[in-house]
């Protein structure tokens, strides 16, 4: 991956999330603390700000990077959460981005956010996107990144039935039923944002 994609890749993730603040502080404010969009901007301007030198950064140093931006910025649970998944990314990708051991690392950080959160899939988290999107990645073959991106989307629609187990939603019982969870819907946004990206 040379500096151009790589630096590409990230704002598009940062712009992504920037541009939903105001949608994920709406689903939040539903069933969650209501700032989960407010925190996730924060974290990715700051990001933003960095882009330049993370972009000259090996893939994995800008990984551990933006990890520590989001653990230090982003606050409330979600900080922590996706701070983990970058860190943990960093530990096991490869520095061209080739895809099998990037399904790997990402399967590795998954395993991660499931124990730093305490949590499975299931439970109406960002897990219920990443385990989905982690199986559809490790299958490979053609049309990877269109599949990856559908999966993501629908796994994060698919959070509106289920019953919140986890977080601040949990305490809402039946009642978080019908509301997508503000995590998958980041999570959706940030994988579509890559794979729009590799995939183009």
């Amino acid at each position: 991956m040379d500096q151009a994609l790589q630096k590409k890749l990230i704002e598009a993730i940062a712009t992504t999330v920037i541009a939903h603040a105001d949608e994920l502080t709406r689903l939040d404010q539903q069933i969650g603390d209501g700032d989960h969009g407010l925190n996730m901007k924060r974290g990715f301007d700051a990001v933003l700000a960095d882009i330049d030198n993370l972009a000259a950064k090996s893939l994995p140093e800008a990984a551990k990077a933006i990890g520590t931006t989001l653990v230090m910025k982003v606050g409330g649970a979600s900080g922590p959460l996706y701070g983990t998944l970058f860190l943990a990314l960093a530990k096991a990708l490869p520095a061209d981005g080739e895809p099998v051991a990037t399904a790997r690392a990402f399967a590795d950080a998954v395993e991660a956010v499931k124990a730093r959160g305490k949590s499975q899939e299931g439970q109406k988290t960002l897990l219920d996107v990443l385990v989905p999107v982690g199986t559809e990645f490790a299958a490979g073959g053609d049309r990877l990144a269109a599949r990856v991106k559908a999966r993501a989307f629908a796994a994060a629609d698919g959070t509106v039935a289920m019953k919140a187990a986890r977080g601040r939603a949990s305490f809402l019982g039946e009642r978080s039923i019908g509301h997508m969870d503000p995590g998958a819907r980041s999570a959706s946004l940030m994988i579509a944002a890559v794979c729009d990206v590799v995939g183009g």
